[in-house]
This record gives C-alpha cells, structure tokens and sequence, in this order.
C-alpha cells in the first residue's frame, strides 16, 4: 500500500484525537511516535526474539513505559513512548479505510497498556 509518511501520521493524529474525552483526559505524560519498523531494543522489550525474522512484520505499535495506576509521584520524569509502526500496518493492510481502522484500534490498545490492561485485557478495547 503507497500511502505518504505524512499522511500516515496525519491518521495517527485523527486517531488520538478520536479518543472519548474521558479516556483522553487520564493520559499523563505519553508520547507518540511512528516509525517504520521496531528496533532490535524495541522487540526484546516486546519480548520477541531476533530468530522470529517475520515478527518485525507484525508489531505494529509499541507502549514503552509505567502503568499509570504504578507511578509514584517522584517528580518530573520522561514521558512513556507510544510508537505506531508503519511499514507492517502498510505491508498488512491493503485498503485505506483497513490502514485507518488498524491504526485507530493500535492506538487505542497501546493506550489500554497505559491505563494498566495487560496483552489479553488491551485486545478487548484496542482489537
């Protein structure tokens, strides 16, 4: 699928903007990113192993930080990271409307695991 960088992050933003108020109020300290594809310190976090060459392919976002619900209030501190990755939604999807939707249900599942869902717990609110 042939869609712009720019175009693609400009749905990331549409999707974070599309969160219920309610739930976008409760995000502290979270920054997004899109990259197009994870980094070798990014799958061991996801707990991939580098002999699972087609696992890049199929991460197609990333939550890298604290639970909320476990922060302790010790000051300032560095912003979780939530990263879209592009290239395997692209590589997955072959519809813009399908590319839009994937990545509307990957922001909402790597907020979920800000909010404290574990893998099980973010697929019912992210899919």
């Amino acid at each position: 699928m042939s869609i712009s960088n720019e175009q693609f992050d400009l749905w990331v933003g549409e999707a974070i903007d599309s969160l219920p108020e309610k739930a976008a109020e409760k995000i502290n300290n979270v920054a997004f990113f899109v990259e197009d594809y994870p980094s070798e310190e990014q799958l061991k976090k996801a707990r991939i192993s580098r002999d699972e060459t087609m696992s890049r392919l199929y991460l197609f976002g990333l939550y890298e930080g604290y639970v909320q619900s476990r922060k302790t209030n010790i000051g300032p501190v560095l912003p979780d990271r939530i990263t879209i990755f592009r290239r395997p939604i692209l590589d997955r999807y072959s519809s813009e409307k399908a590319v839009k939707n994937k990545i509307i249900s990957v922001v909402r599942h790597e907020i979920a695991h800000h909010f404290g869902s574990d893998e099980h717990g973010a697929r019912k609110v992210g899919g």
